[in-house]
């Protein structure tokens, strides 16, 4: 192993330095961490939550000058809701960052499609690509008002490329009623022509858009989420057919997903390692 990954893989504590409520049961964590602040959008870290657990986290903001990166955490288990009590100044534990991360090329015109929490992976992405002056196209989607995040933040990023922003949310709370999905589709399906489209959130929706990429032949990527454990590729527990998440993504091409299309929107793997419905 190279003295880089022995280096990001090694634990280390740091104080949290801010807090910040996103949603309802959505909080972001800011901590002062040099290799973190410098990571790429889309890699993830392992957040060590004393006496605990150890849990897989995408990175959700990035500040290389402030030697600072953020994590965007909903409440729903045991070492979240434990988390989600801790103030500024307690200590957590950070292993990473590892895995992937979103690739930019020849991009001029970009679908970045986020559902839920799934924005946190995404953000970073949008800001990188809008200082690049790319032209973005956002859909963000969430069951309430309450729940979509950085809704200002991103207006304020993607006004400045002259893109645009469509909200949904499936109680009709703010923007349109329904699943992000369909005005994704809709835009498709009018002949709006895209360098790629970047996909996170839940796997059912990231499956609808990898269908339409393949459908319209637009490059495709997408962040996936599975059980991790190690995060350097020993435990298995993260395997999507011939891949580890952990190591081999967890950012994966449209290419890359063609060859796990019989698990990828179908399966993943449970902590006992079977398979269990998605």
């Amino acid at each position: 192993m190279s003295d880089y990954r022995i280096g990001v893989n090694k634990l280390r504590t740091v104080k949290i330095t801010k807090t910040q409520d996103e949603a309802s049961t959505i909080k972001s964590f800011t901590f002062r961490d040099r290799l973190c602040a410098n990571a790429k959008p889309g890699q993830f870290v392992m957040i060590w939550i004393p006496s605990i657990d150890e849990v897989p986290m995408s990175l959700s903001a990035l500040y290389p000058d402030e030697s600072s990166a953020a994590v965007t955490v909903e409440k729903v288990g045991e070492a979240t809701k434990a988390l989600h009590k801790m103030r500024v100044g307690d200590i957590i534990g950070v292993r990473g960052p590892f895995g992937n991360s979103y690739t930019t090329s020849k991009e001029h015109n970009v679908m970045i499609i986020g559902g839920g929490t799934g924005l946190a992976s995404l953000a970073p992405l949008t800001e990188r690509l809008a200082e690049v002056k790319i032209k973005i196209t956002l859909l963000m989607g969430a069951k309430t008002r309450g729940d979509l995040l950085f809704l200002d933040s991103m207006n304020q990023l993607v006004s400045k490329v002259k893109g645009r922003i469509t909200a949904t949310t499936e109680d009709g709370s703010y923007g349109l009623e329904g699943l992000v999905t369909t005005p994704a589709e809709k835009a498709l399906s009018q002949g709006e022509r895209f360098d790629m489209i970047y996909a996170c959130g839940p796997e059912q929706m990231m499956y609808k858009m990898f269908l339409s990429s393949e459908k319209f032949h637009i490059p495709f990527q997408a962040s996936l989420e599975r059980f991790m454990r190690c995060a350097i590729g020993l435990c298995g527990t993260c395997v999507i057919g011939k891949y580890r998440v952990c190591r081999d993504g967890p950012v994966f091409s449209g290419q890359q997903l063609r060859e796990v299309k019989e698990e990828f929107g179908h399966f993943r793997r449970g902590f006992d390692g079977r398979k269990t419905t998605v």
